[in-house]
């Protein structure tokens, strides 16, 4: 999420500072949201947001949840994150769906805002969802309009209704009318309506979406806006609830490298929610938006719940299942391992996915160095073996190295790295399937952990622990005869004194123990 990426640092480095502090006086506070304010101006969030917000983080910040708690810096990250959730729009709002269909849709916004684009990724999700939903092109205005969405409608494998060529051609407002009928005789449970991009201070075209609004009585209108278009959003916002009026807000190009800041003003300023936010280029690139997950983002504090959806979407339970099951019985092969990759690749962008992990931004450097082709480059290899070469990766020679690397247009030293990649991982996940922690490269062991998974207790060892080869042999023979071993006297250490007992009821040595000692000593 790289459009709140600075705001995120700035935050992050204020926190910083509060660590350590087992109490906040009030001029940390003071300091803390002295930052906060500089940080959300900075990102261009709207100058009465960012009084209401820092007013708010103050009063609560001196109050006594936090002179009270035991870690007052986590307690100030906290209600920063609350007060995050406010202004974002509080509670997600989904989709209010007529009870009788079709519902209909109505996009509208600023020209440039991606809106076609989004018009397409919508439907696409409402089709994830087991909705049949139909795009009508009521855009004649912009050249090329209706030639776009008709395009976006094939990739999403969705119906356009498109009767007018467009470039200036033809009435958008019958258009309109027109696509809500079409959709009641066939039957679409959904219309979504793309109507011509408009500035707040363009009065033909306010009036035009004002007239398509009066004749089709949508039940949802979508007000799309450029999440990096600065401190005009607001305005035009304003400008365009005046003219048409709009339920809810979509947020585009969350993934580009703007300050982003007015994307946090207009749910606040307008008074209306957040409903979807679209995250890149590709049409899998949309999602709903959460107010308390966007908040998380923005301090740093992750998405796993995104995170998570992400991954029940792309990754097939029983597939999973039985991985699980291999990686057990050690039959994992390079073929798992290339299905595996690719389920990865269908959960969109690795570095939004990575993004979404708590402490994320601390790597951010490590994220944009991340080459996403990696993963093409594993599929090429792995596609370059042979059945029995996948499925027994030892059986790898270097002349058969140096045919996949010549075959997937790569070099013997990545096709050998894959390999040594695939094998530990595989060790990995063994050990980890029979229930034990796997031991990291880079990382020491983790104290009480199990590296082996779980062992089975060895017996303990019974016999003579002597490091004596004459005395451990005799103790050894009393514990197989059932006998209990003499307890040894002065000179046992050499192996003396095993065998007789003398007056004194100590052990005596026996009399070729005394020969061996007498020799040894160059006495014999």
């Amino acid at each position: 999420m790289a459009t709140f990426g600075n705001l995120t640092d700035r935050l992050a480095e204020t926190f910083k500072n509060l660590r350590g502090k087992g109490k906040l006086s009030a001029a940390d506070v003071d300091g803390t949201v002295r930052e906060i304010r500089r940080a959300l101006l900075d990102a261009d969030v709207s100058l009465d947001v960012v009084k209401d917000f820092t007013a708010k983080v103050r009063e609560r910040a001196l109050g006594d949840e936090v002179s009270k708690a035991l870690n007052p810096a986590q307690q100030v990250v906290q209600i920063v994150n609350d007060e995050l959730v406010t202004i974002l729009g509080g509670e997600a709002r989904r989709i209010e769906f007529a009870k009788k269909p079709p519902t209909v849709i109505m996009l509208a916004g600023l020209q440039g805002a991606g809106k076609t684009t989004l018009a397409g990724k919508l439907a696409k999700w409402l089709k994830s969802e087991n909705h049949t939903p139909l795009l009508v092109a009521a855009d004649l205005q912009r050249p090329n309009a209706v030639t776009q969405l008709q395009i976006v409608g094939e990739q999403a494998g969705v119906p356009v209704f498109a009767p007018e060529p467009g470039n200036g051609k033809g009435n958008p407002v019958k258009v309109a009318k027109d696509g809500v009928k079409e959709a009641e005789r066939k039957l679409y449970d959904v219309v979504i309506v793309d109507t011509a991009g408009r500035l707040g201070v363009d009065a033909e075209l306010m009036k035009q979406a004002g007239d398509i609004r009066k004749a089709i009585d949508p039940d949802e209108v979508l007000f799309v806006i450029d999440a990096m278009i600065g401190q005009d959003a607001v305005a035009t916002a304003k400008a365009f609830q005046d003219g048409v009026d709009f339920t809810g807000v979509v947020l585009t190009k969350l993934d580009g490298d703007a300050r982003g800041g007015a994307a946090l003003s207009v749910a606040s300023v307008t008074g209306r929610p957040i409903m979807f936010a679209s995250t890149g280029e590709t049409l899998d690139d949309f999602e709903p938006f959460y107010p308390d997950r966007m908040a998380s983002r923005i301090l740093d504090l992750g998405d796993i719940l995104t995170l998570i959806e992400q991954a029940q979407k792309s990754f097939d339970e029983e597939d999973a299942r039985k991985t699980a099951e291999k990686f057990a019985t050690d039959s994992f092969t390079l073929d798992d391992f290339l299905g595996q990759m690719q389920q990865l690749k269908n959960m969109g962008s690795i570095k939004s996915m990575l993004g979404l992990l708590p402490g994320a931004k601390g790597m951010r450097q490590q994220l944009e160095n991340f080459d996403e082709s990696e993963i093409t480059r594993t599929e090429a290899i792995i596609q370059s073996m042979t059945k029995q070469e996948r499925v027994q990766p030892k059986v790898l020679n270097g002349s058969r190295r140096v045919r996949i690397a010549r075959g997937s247009g790569t070099t013997v030293t990545e096709v050998n790295a894959l390999v040594n990649r695939f094998e530990q991982a595989a060790k990995m996940m063994k050990t980890v399937a029979k229930g034990g922690v796997p031991q990291v490269p880079g990382m020491g062991p983790i104290p009480g952990a199990s590296y082996g998974g779980a062992r089975k207790a060895q017996p303990k060892k019974k016999g003579s622990k002597s490091g004596n080869p004459a005395k451990r042999a005799a103790e050894n023979a009393a514990l197989a005869s059932g006998a209990k071993p003499v307890t040894s006297a002065g000179g046992s250490g050499f192996g003396l004194g095993l065998g007789k007992t003398g007056k004194d009821g100590k052990a005596a040595p026996s009399e070729e123990e005394l020969a061996s000692l007498q020799k040894f000593l160059g006495r014999g």
